[in-house]
């Protein structure tokens, strides 16, 4: 099924696009050199004459997953795990809104797991900010993802929100097709998980006027998702302290780039995804709240359900008592577990050359991290 001609600034790409959009990437010198770094050289070729072959948008994403996702997950991962499959709605789709890890893995991972579990792949909510090349434009149309665009004036905004809103519910109640979306714009560099309002409000826009029941008929559905170590987390620490000496510092299109690959590319340990109940009582849930509320409210509670269903790592606990300064996580993990922690918090500290680099403040950056899903899931006891 198509969509109005209106959406094609933002959707993803169909079947009969395919061949074109292929080629045109694989005409690019740096692709064959960016899946040699990823693959090998012998995977890299295998891929790329793979490539030349499919002509659609299934097959393709069949065998990327099948070829690149799972040999990312074999080399940077000790483990990845979906649960909770039992509330993936086979017929009608899910709108999948997690916390946000990894630039491009959260979703990649998410997917990989509903298919090596025999549901299908999800839409993909993508900033146009990471498609810095007309080839990356193309990658991530081709992986079904569609463009959230995020630059424009207030009132661009508010059209951009709508004209969103509108292909959201278009793919969910008539293409029924599930969507994965983070639960706020870019990443909680802190992990301190929580859902801006302004995505409930844009989810609305498109329903009734009622906000509880226009997004309730979308089955928001939320995703818990936790890496036992983020290659990206002392590049995070260094954004702090660069915003902290200088608060009109911005990452730079390069910037983004090096977060993608070292989030690629990096070690992860082991990795968990939790799929929570769909959220099916949402207009009970803010009964008489004031319209202007409503939406705080629902980002609240699916900021619980996230938070509860997060799966723990050791080096969680550990850093929440190394952050609160105490012991109430102490049964949760050994001596061992806070030896190997701090040479970890020591390793990628070492990692950051910056200027009057601050070490004591970059290490408690990394800390909290690591902390406040822990701390965050046990507030909800």
């Amino acid at each position: 099924m198509k969509y109005p001609v209106e959406f094609d600034d933002i959707r993803r790409l169909y079947d009969d696009e395919v061949q074109k959009s292929v080629a045109e990437i694989l005409n690019q010198p740096q692709v064959p050199a960016i899946l040699a770094s990823v693959l090998g050289n012998d995977y890299s070729e295998y891929i790329i004459n793979l490539l030349n072959k499919i002509d659609t948008i299934d097959s393709l994403q069949h065998e990327m997953i099948r070829v690149l996702v799972n040999t990312l997950e074999n080399k940077t991962c000790k483990d990845v795990r979906l649960y909770g499959a039992e509330n993936v709605d086979v017929n009608g789709g899910n709108l999948f809104i997690s916390n946000h890890r990894d630039i491009i893995l959260d979703s990649a991972f998410l997917n990989a797991h509903l298919l090596y579990k025999g549901f299908n792949t999800t839409q993909i909510a993508i900033g146009n900010n990471l498609l810095v090349f007309p080839w990356i434009n193309l990658s991530v149309r081709l992986c079904k993802s569609f463009v959230v665009k995020r630059d424009g004036s207030i009132k661009e905004q508010l059209l951009i929100s709508k004209h969103l809103s509108d292909y959201i519910r278009i793919t969910r109640l008539e293409h029924k097709e599930s969507i994965w979306i983070a639960q706020r714009e870019g990443r909680a560099k802190n992990s301190d998980d929580r859902t801006a309002p302004a995505i409930i409000k844009m989810l609305s826009m498109s329903g009734s006027r009622d906000i509880a029941e226009s997004v309730e008929a979308l089955n928001i559905t939320p995703v818990s998702i936790n890496y036992e170590f983020d290659p990206c987390d002392y590049l995070k620490a260094m954004e702090f302290q660069l915003k902290r000496d200088n608060p009109d510092y911005k990452k730079s299109p390069q910037d983004d780039l090096m977060n993608m690959k070292t989030g690629l590319m990096g070690y992860k340990g082991r990795v968990s995804f939790m799929i929570g109940k769909p959220m099916r009582e949402l207009q009970n849930m803010v009964g008489d709240t004031p319209r202007n509320e409503q939406a705080q409210l629902i980002a609240t509670e699916l900021d619980k359900q996230i938070h509860k269903g997060y799966l723990l790592f050791e080096n969680n606990y550990v850093a929440a008592d190394m952050l609160e300064g105490g012991c109430r996580f102490r049964d949760k993990y050994t001596d061992k577990d806070v030896e190997v922690f701090k040479a970890y918090l020591k390793s990628r500290v070492d990692l950051i050359d910056i200027p009057n680099k601050d070490c004591e403040f970059l290490s408690s950056k990394i800390v909290e991290m690591y902390a406040n899903p822990a701390i965050n899931q046990a507030a909800l006891q």
